[in-house]
């Protein structure tokens, strides 16, 4: 029970013990982590706004009707909910395949370019896809660059240096995740969400994301959007001081977040990825087909199969997340910036949870 000590453990900094415990490898003292399969104990069920999105936009977006999801929250977070797996069936798939073949295209940005020339970043995917299907078990084998890609940037785009988003480094926000996050955005009660920025992550079985806050956007009443998929993880939500010991939860494939009010603010991090539990390659919800007959207007594309091939290769040892945020209020402006172009530099790779200002920032860390 090395973990519940911990976690009873205040004082100095006690997140960062907590982090160090889940990331080493032999940590097996799982028991403390909140399984939201399992809700009891710290966890209570969370009303969601059933009126606020129709069943049609939400079959739109791939999700399953509102008043079919459940949703937790957890003591002492308010404005934190949880919805285990609300997507439909084959659903996910869509999403994954932009994550790994759509978003990652110019004129977005990503990790890689800040160390390939512009032309090498162009087509990740065609230049991936071969490589990827005829990948081993093997560690010896060279990573594609799809395996290489650490994190996209969309919409407004996140400055790694400045911690800041600015009006003159934008590019378009994907239409179709726009509007899946305005559909879940609105079931938690908050309609009218404008998705204006998204960091997307990409994690493999040796990756962590540092303990940090999400405290760029201007506008801090619109709630933050976390999709995950893939292989699951061990996310902690802690407290507005480091300080304060964090609550470990499990997040598997399909699973959403939302860090809203009190809880937008909080610090968190992801110390490890972990095999999904039911001990397969993928998890059964991935390995479902995606219905023939799609809604009218439905944002949501089949993937050819040879698409889905390379994906679940790909996602037999990753993780991939995307967390959206509303940057501006309504009217909202930003700031009158001098002497910089807004675009600034990611931070280089390091070392896989070194507690530096580069380990706090919004990217994956890898061994």
């Amino acid at each position: 029970m090395a973990a519940a000590a911990l976690t009873r453990e205040g004082g100095e900094d006690a997140f960062r013990r907590l982090f160090r415990f889940y990331r080493q490898r032999d940590a097996s003292d799982l028991r403390g982590v909140v399984d939201f399969s399992v809700p009891g104990g710290q966890v209570f069920r969370s009303q969601l706004s059933i009126s606020s999105v129709s069943d049609q936009d939400a079959c739109r977006a791939g999700l399953q009707p509102v008043s079919q999801w459940k949703a937790y929250g957890l003591n002492g977070y308010p404005g934190f909910i949880f919805i285990p797996n609300p997507f439909l069936p084959g659903c996910q798939r869509h999403w994954v395949k932009q994550c790994l073949k759509l978003y990652p295209q110019k004129p977005n940005v990503c990790n890689l370019d800040l160390h390939m020339a512009p032309e090498k970043t162009i087509d990740l995917w065609g230049q991936s896809k071969e490589q990827l299907k005829r990948k081993g078990s093997s560690k010896r084998e060279p990573r594609s660059l799809l395996e290489k890609l650490r994190w996209v940037t969309l919409g407004y785009h996140y400055n790694w240096d400045t911690k800041k988003y600015s009006a003159n480094h934008h590019t378009p926000f994907p239409s179709d995740l726009a509007f899946l996050s305005e559909q879940v955005a609105a079931a938690c009660g908050f309609r009218g969400f404008q998705a204006q920025a998204g960091i997307l992550n990409y994690y493999h079985f040796d990756s962590s994301l540092g303990i940090h806050v999400d405290e760029s956007e201007l506008d801090h009443s619109r709630p933050l959007l976390s999709f995950s998929f893939g292989q699951s993880s061990i996310f902690l939500l802690g407290g507005l001081k480091r300080e304060e010991a964090p609550t470990a939860m499990f997040m598997h494939s399909g699973d959403i977040m939302v860090m809203s009010g009190f809880s937008r603010l909080l610090h968190h991090a992801v110390p490890r990825v972990l095999p999904n539990p039911e001990g397969t390659a993928l998890p059964s919800c991935l390995d479902q087909a995606l219905s023939s007959d799609l809604p009218v207007g439905s944002v949501i594309e089949h993937s050819s199969d040879e698409d889905w091939q390379v994906c679940a290769k790909y996602l037999q040892s990753s993780r991939i997340n995307m967390t959206i945020r509303q940057v501006l209020a309504e009217g909202q402006k930003f700031p009158e910036e001098s002497g910089t172009n807004g675009k600034g530099q990611a931070p280089s790779e390091d070392s896989h949870h070194q507690e530096n200002s580069r380990a706090k920032r919004h990217k994956p860390n890898t061994d």
